[in-house]
């Protein structure tokens, strides 16, 4: 009888504390999930950057969780000195095996914390162009013009050329018109000008430019170069494209295509 009064001992002696420790990891978990919905509700009331959100909930969350999981460990009696000194060791390990991983965490906080870019921006960053989805702790989620979703590094974007092309309330469109050689210059400019102030969408200030920049090998070149709001940048480029061919055209100018001239010589018997 005596393995019944040792089994019935430990049972005694730790059936509590594996029952409690599981009540306390599972409320627990809970109780990080409220306080993260809670937090998230609160920054998105005081009208937070979007941005931040998810990674202070998450950050929350976590911090949360660890407590938790310090507190069900001190049920089984171990020192709190003690975890703190083996998650310590740990961490240390782990940082030097996760070292991409700690400089992807480290990029995302100077990116909430400096924020070149918000929810919404379109930026090129690491090579990527897109609308940022969110920012997150390790990494960057955007999606394509073409709607492909794309989850960018944030050790890749930090500390590389960042292009946000969202913001700032103004662009500038830059595109190239060509003529024939034998075409009036002056009159084609005037005809584009016509066509850029016909449009609401351009803006009279900055004005805009039309000058002659190349005399290429066909063609003489002409840029176009008219100010706009930035969610019309795409809609004014086309119009103005078809516009301008329609315009010339009509006017007598030419759109020339790339050619060469073949000069043939005969020799003589």
């Amino acid at each position: 009888m005596n393995w019944m009064e040792t089994a019935t001992g430990l049972i005694t002696q730790w059936g509590l504390k594996v029952v409690g420790a599981i009540a306390v990891l599972v409320i627990g978990s809970m109780v990080a999930k409220g306080i993260r919905s809670g937090v998230r509700k609160g920054l998105a009331k005081r009208s937070v950057d979007e941005t931040l959100i998810p990674f202070t909930s998450g950050m929350v969350y976590y911090l949360v969780m660890a407590f938790v999981v310090v507190s069900m460990l001190g049920l089984f009696g171990i020192q709190t000195g003690s975890i703190i000194a083996v998650l310590g060791a740990v961490a240390f390990a782990v940082g030097l095996a996760l070292q991409g991983t700690l400089a992807n965490f480290a990029a995302g906080v100077m990116l909430l914390v400096f924020r070149p870019f918000r929810v919404g921006d379109y930026v090129n960053v690491g090579g990527t162009a897109g609308s940022v989805q969110s920012v997150g702790i390790f990494a960057t989620t955007l999606n394509t013009p073409d709607n492909v979703r794309i989850i960018v590094p944030n050790g890749s974007i930090y500390g590389q050329t960042i292009k946000n092309y969202a913001a700032n309330d103004t662009r500038r469109n830059d595109m190239v018109v060509g003529i024939s050689y034998s075409d009036d210059i002056g009159k084609a400019i005037d005809i584009i000008n016509r066509v850029i102030a016909a449009d609401d969408r351009a803006l009279k200030d900055p004005e805009p430019t039309v000058a002659v920049s190349e005399m290429a090998d066909s063609s003489i070149n002409l840029v176009v170069r008219p100010w706009c709001k930035k969610e019309d940048y795409w809609a004014l480029r086309f119009d103005l494209t078809r516009k301008m061919k329609e315009e010339l055209e009509a006017a007598g100018c030419s759109i020339p295509f790339p050619q060469q001239d073949v000069h043939l010589f005969k020799e003589s018997a």
